[in-house]
C-alpha cells in the first residue's frame, strides 16, 4: 500500500476489495492527522464519458465508507461537457447515492479566479509560441471552507491537450473556467499534438504545475489516480494511487505508458474505430478516434469512424456553431481563422479542437454517424459513409482489436479509442 500518506496499488487486475481496504486505511490516516474525521467531503470524479476510469466504483466505495458520519457531495469534473443525465449517473455511480448529493459544474458561470499564470512563464514553456497570461479559475465550491476534504478522482491515460490526463487537469480544466480551458487547449494545439501526446512535462502540464504550486496548495485537496486497461470484456484496474504528491502521478504515467500504448513498427493504412453510442454523442468526444490513432496512420491512409450515437459536433451549443462554421481544416487554416475572426478568438478551446480533429491533410477521415447527415459531415471537412454500410462492411461484433482480414482487406480495429494511444514506435524511441 505504501505509507499512511498515500496509497500505491499495482497489479494485473486490482480488485475492489483491495481498493476498499487501502482507501479505508488512507482515510483513517488523514483523519488522524487532522485530529478528527471530516464533516463534509467533495468528490470530483470524471463524467460518464470517462466511465472506463473506474472512478464510478471509487466514488461508490468512498460514499459507503464516509456516510452517514460525513456528508459527501459529488461534482463531476465536466469541463465543457454536457451535464450527466440521470441514466448516466446511475450507470456510473450506482443508485445508493441520493440525487441531491450531485452538483453540476458550469464552466461559464460557477468559477472564481484564484490566481494567474504569467505570460512570461507561458512564453518560456512554449518556446515563445504563445505569450498570453492564463487566469486560474476553479469552481467556487472548492473554496467553501465547509469542505474538510476534496478528492479528485480520475484516470491517467494519454491525452491530446496535456499529454497525460488527470492529476491537476481534473481540477483546473474539469472544474475550471473559460480562460484556463481555452488557453491551455490552444497552447497544446499550437505546440503540437504529436510532440506532447503520451508524455509528461508538456507546456500545458507545466502550466498546471505552476497553478498547483502557487494557487491550489491551500485547498484540502488530494488525488486518486487510476490506470486501467480493457481485458477479456471488462476494464481492469492496473494501478490506483491516492495522495497529494506529484510523484504519484509520475508513477501512474509510467504505468499508463506501459498498459495504454500500442506502439507499431509500420504505419497503418486502414483503421476502423467504433464509438460506443452510450459514451460518444458528439464529434467533440468522438474525435478521440482521430487524436489517439493519427500518430500511427500512414499518409494517404483511411480512418473510418463508426459512430452510431453521434448526433452533434460540440458538447456546448455555442461550440457546435463554431465547429459547423469553420470545420476540421488543419492547423494553418484554423490559425488564420483565429486571427481573422473574433468569435473563434473568443473560443480558443474550439479552435484547438478543430486542429486536433484534423488529419492535417495526411489521411482521409470518414465518419459514419447515427444521426448527422451527409451534408453536415462533409460540411465540417470529413468524408461520409452511411452507418448501415459501415456496420455491414466492418461489423464490430466480428472484429477484434488489432489487425483483421475483412474480405481480403487488412484492417486495424479499435473498439474504444478512450483507453489507449496508437502510434509508430519510432516516435517514442
Amino acid at each position: 500500500m505504501g505509507s499512511s500518506d498515500c496509497v500505491r496499488l499495482v497489479g494485473d487486475d486490482v480488485g475492489l476489495g483491495e481498493v476498499e481496504r487501502a482507501l479505508r486505511e488512507w482515510l483513517a490516516a488523514l483523519s488522524a492527522r487532522a485530529g478528527r474525521a471530516p464533516r463534509k467531503v467533495l468528490l470530483l470524479p470524471p463524467d460518464f464519458t470517462r466511465g472506463h476510469s473506474r472512478a464510478g466504483d471509487v466514488v461508490q466505495l468512498l460514499y459507503a465508507m464516509l456516510e452517514p458520519e460525513t456528508r459527501v457531495e459529488v461534482m463531476p469534473a465536466l469541463g465543457t461537457h454536457a451535464p450527466v443525465s440521470d441514466e448516466e449517473r446511475v450507470a456510473m455511480f450506482g443508485d445508493k447515492i441520493p440525487t441531491d448529493r450531485f452538483l453540476v459544474h458550469n464552466w461559464r458561470t460557477d468559477v472564481v479566479k484564484i490566481g494567474e499564470v504569467p505570460g512570461s512563464f507561458v512564453s518560456e514553456v512554449s518556446g515563445g509560441m504563445v505569450d498570453y497570461s492564463i487566469d486560474v479559475e476553479v469552481n467556487r465550491r472548492l473554496l467553501d471552507p465547509a469542505y474538510d476534504l476534496i478528492i479528485s478522482i480520475g484516470q491517467v491515460v494519454p491525452h491530446e491537450v496535456v499529454g497525460m490526463a488527470n492529476y491537476t487537469k481534473n481540477v483546473l480544466v474539469g472544474c475550471g473556467g473559460k480562460s484556463m480551458i481555452d488557453k491551455t487547449h490552444f497552447l497544446g494545439a499550437v505546440f503540437g499534438l504529436e510532440r506532447l501526446m503520451g508524455r509528461d512535462h508538456s507546456p500545458v502540464r507545466q502550466v498546471f504545475d505552476y497553478a498547483e504550486t502557487h494557487f491550489l496548495r491551500p485547498l484540502p485537496l488530494h488525488y486518486i489516480l487510476t490506470v486501467t486497461a480493457a481485458e477479456s470484456g471488462h476494464t481492469a484496474i492496473k494501478a490506483l494511487f491516492a495522495g497529494r504528491e506529484r510523484s504519484l502521478f509520475e508513477e501512474a504515467v509510467a504505468l499508463s505508458q506501459r498498459h495504454n500504448f500500442d506502439l507499431l513498427e509500420e504505419p497503418l493504412h486502414k483503421v476502423v474505430v467504433y464509438l460506443d453510442p452510450s459514451h460518444f454523442k458528439s464529434t467533440w468526444l468522438g474525435n478521440k478516434a482521430t487524436y489517439r490513432t493519427r500518430m500511427a496512420i500512414a499518409d494517404d491512409g483511411e480512418l473510418i469512424i463508426i459512430a452510431p450515437g453521434v448526433k452533434h459536433f460540440g458538447e456546448d451549443a455555442a461550440v457546435d456553431v463554431l465547429i459547423r462554421k469553420y470545420g476540421y481544416v488543419g492547423t494553418p487554416r484554423v490559425l488564420e481563422a483565429v486571427k481573422a475572426n473574433e468569435d473563434l478568438r473568443g473560443s480558443l478551446s474550439a479552435a484547438a479542437h478543430l486542429i486536433h480533429g484534423s488529419s492535417e491533410g495526411r489521411f482521409k477521415i470518414i465518419y459514419a454517424p447515427g444521426h448527422l447527415t451527409r451534408e453536415e459531415v462533409e460540411g465540417v471537412g470529413f468524408d461520409y459513409m452511411p452507418l448501415d454500410e459501415a456496420l455491414s462492411r466492418y461489423n464490430p461484433a466480428t472484429l477484434v482489436d488489432g489487425f483483421n482480414d475483412v474480405g481480403g482487406e487488412k484492417v486495424f480495429y479499435v473498439s474504444n479509442p478512450a483507453l489507449g494511444l496508437w502510434s509508430l514506435a519510432e516516435r517514442f524511441r
